[in-house]
């Protein structure tokens, strides 16, 4: 071999490498609008067949389908909006004018009652307390400023999403009304000589992501009737609405059932403060810690491993190393995107570099 060529396919290698490099540097200072593109596609995908639907069955001209498939999911996004907010203000009242004193007296009694079944003397728990240099006011100003910064953050996270809302349905029009132009876009950027496997590949990601997304909406539902279940038979109010926002959490891999979890505990204790703690809610909290453990038992060894192998064909281990990776890269939004992210450079990489052995192991039975 040439030296010129050797050089060139250093340079070649360097360049892909280096693209490689920027695209990751792009994607992550820009990961609010790759946040945005990825749910505006999301959206697209479960309102195509509204459009074809009511393009078939009425007669509709294409965009006053998308139009009117676009109203009624704003209308149904909206309607859950409208639904949440009061009850989370309401909630956010209820646990600022809480008296957490007396939940701390409540645990102090338990705590006793612990100690002395296993033997454990006062000088012993003052030692720990001393060692462990834990202040008493920091824990009791701690307990004040918790919740009430816990549901700042949440109120937060929703002027976000409410800044997010104009920018997913102006996208999501477009991807609705637009979807043969932009698919036709795209194959205008390839060589003539990949075209059909570009075609390929934008066919088995749809495939794939349309799955994908059907199986999560069965998981968000299990989760959610045994979530409203639970909280039905502790007699929490506001049940439904509690147990189907505390499922939606579940699109946040790992982080999201904790705090759903936390959420629906936090109902639990503050929803009747009247009650004794000790005899009334502190059962109550243990039985809907209970149906959470149980609806993440079934969703771990149930529900993740049949939308995970079978819709995206990949295995749970190499699902948890990339939203892990994922999550350390671009945090929450890395999380929520690493599995049909991770879905898309799969398919492209069985379309353009299946001879490659790394690519033909993660790539087996897709």
């Amino acid at each position: 071999m040439k030296s010129n060529e050797i050089a060139s396919g250093i340079l070649k290698a360097v360049a892909a490498v280096s693209g490689f490099l920027l695209l990751l540097f792009l994607i992550y200072e820009l990961q609010s609008i790759v946040a945005y593109l990825v749910i505006s596609g999301v959206v697209a995908l479960i309102g195509r067949p509204i459009v074809l639907f009511l393009k078939q069955h009425f007669r509709l001209p294409n965009i006053m389908a998308v139009i009117l498939t676009m109203l009624l999911l704003t209308a149904l996004f909206g309607g859950i909006i409208v639904l949440i907010v009061p009850l989370l203000t309401e909630q956010g009242k209820n646990l600022y004018l809480f008296d957490f004193g007396v939940i701390q007296a409540e645990f102090d009694k338990l705590y006793v009652i612990v100690s002395e079944y296993f033997g454990t003397t006062k000088k012993v728990v003052e030692d720990l307390v001393q060692n462990a240099a834990l202040d008493e006011n920091a824990v009791k100003g701690l307990s004040k400023d918790l919740v009430p910064s816990f549901f700042k953050s949440i109120l937060e996270v929703l002027d976000i999403i409410g800044i997010g809302i104009f920018s997913v349905l102006f996208i999501s029009f477009f991807f609705l009304k637009d979807s043969k132009i932009i698919q036709r876009s795209i194959l205008a950027s390839v060589p003539d000589n990949h075209r059909m496997k570009t075609m390929r590949s934008i066919a088995k990601i749809k495939n794939l992501l349309s799955r994908y997304f059907v199986g999560l909406l069965f998981q968000l539902f299990i989760l959610f009737s045994l979530y409203a279940v639970t909280l039905i038979l502790v007699g929490l109010e506001n049940a439904i609405l509690i147990a189907f926002m505390c499922a939606l959490f579940n699109v946040i891999p790992y982080l999201g059932p904790m705090i759903g979890a936390i959420i629906m505990v936090m109902f639990t204790v503050t929803s009747n403060p009247e009650l004794d703690f000790s005899t009334m809610i502190l059962p109550k909290v243990g039985y809907v810690l209970l149906g959470v453990t149980i609806g993440q038992l079934i969703d771990n060894f149930f529900s993740q491993p049949i939308i995970f192998s079978n819709s995206v064909k990949s295995h749970p281990l190499e699902i948890f190393l990339v939203i892990l990776c994922a999550g350390l890269l671009f945090g929450i939004v890395g999380m929520m995107v690493a599995v049909p992210g991770y879905t898309v450079i799969k398919v492209i990489l069985k379309q353009f570099v299946s001879k490659n052995k790394i690519v033909t192991a993660l790539t087996r039975g897709l």
